[in-house]
């Protein structure tokens, strides 16, 4: 059944068990039971209707003129309660998102004190007015968290969704790239409904579809928050799509295979120093103009 058909059946109330389980698990099933709960609000008190009715006709027949204002009326107010409930349900569904661009980094804050280091070109959303009941974020890109103690919080990606209690960690979900490093704590990982359990130290890591073993990493923080990028044994061109990120330039390579492993880093407040980083140990060279750079070997 799909959703449509399990958001009629529960307005009709003809909901089964089974059915009233799926109908749980809908993303929108909060704000659907809040907006039922508001709408009981404005019941009307109970009356005789058929009185009513033949009041209301009595005085249309009586005075045709009134019938076009009536009916005008009835629409006015309809259409003030249509706009009323549209504005309430956008209102608490709608999403608190913070992008960033090339080269730019930003804090936030959560509505629990929960801190968010964003890294360039991502994105991080939330739902304040859900916050109390589901700590959960949406991210694309990339972002180190430090959870507030607290009920389970989670970070849902393209790839996967991250659950954890209160911790520090790491995550960078770019395009084929899926990284989760444990700072803290413990960190569950679930990827295509397998789930990894992450101590202080190991990383669960997805290269083009395939899960990596890596060391333990030895640092407290990853380095991006101290404006450096370190890679080991990585692909090229992920070291070229990270330099295009934090120094908002592009890179065209020229006979050059970007899968050939890198191993070292470069810094983001020097694009010169940069630059040098990520071509000498490759024996590269490199020209600018504007912001095009391109490296040739030498």
């Amino acid at each position: 059944m799909n959703k449509e058909e399990l958001i009629q059946k529960w307005l009709d109330h003809n909901l089964n068990a089974q059915e009233l389980e799926a109908f749980k698990q809908l993303e929108d099933y909060e704000a659907l039971t809040k907006l039922d709960t508001n709408l009981k609000h404005f019941k009307a008190p109970e009356h005789n209707t058929s009185e009513s009715l033949e009041q209301v006709l009595s005085t249309i027949k009586s005075n045709p003129l009134n019938k076009t204002n009536w009916i005008s009326t009835a629409m006015k107010i309809a259409a003030v309660f249509v706009i009323c409930f549209g504005v309430y349900f956008y209102t608490t569904t709608l999403d608190t998102t913070f992008n960033t661009i090339a080269s730019q980094k930003q804090s936030i804050e959560l509505p629990d004190t929960s801190v968010v280091e964003l890294n360039a070109m991502s994105t991080l959303a939330f739902n304040k007015s859900n916050w109390t009941s589901k700590r959960e974020v949406t991210l694309q890109g990339e972002a180190f968290f430090k959870v507030a103690k607290g009920s389970q919080f989670d970070v849902k990606t393209e790839d996967g969704i991250i659950s954890v209690l209160g911790t520090q960690f790491n995550v960078k979900q770019r395009d084929n790239y899926f990284e989760v490093i444990c700072y803290e704590g413990k960190v569950a990982v679930t990827y295509k409904a397998n789930t990894a359990k992450l101590l202080p130290g190991d990383s669960f890591f997805i290269l083009d579809g395939k899960l990596f073993t890596t060391e333990k990493e030895n640092q407290s923080t990853p380095s991006w928050l101290q404006n450096q990028s370190r890679f080991k044994s990585l692909p090229y061109r992920e070291v070229i799509a990270e330099f295009e990120r934090q120094h908002d330039v592009l890179i065209s390579l020229e006979n050059i295979d970007d899968s050939q492993l890198f191993t070292g880093s470069f810094t983001h407040n020097d694009i010169e120093i940069a630059l040098k980083s990520i071509t000498l140990p490759l024996h590269l060279t490199y020209s600018k103009t504007d912001n095009i750079i391109t490296l040739k070997r030498e």
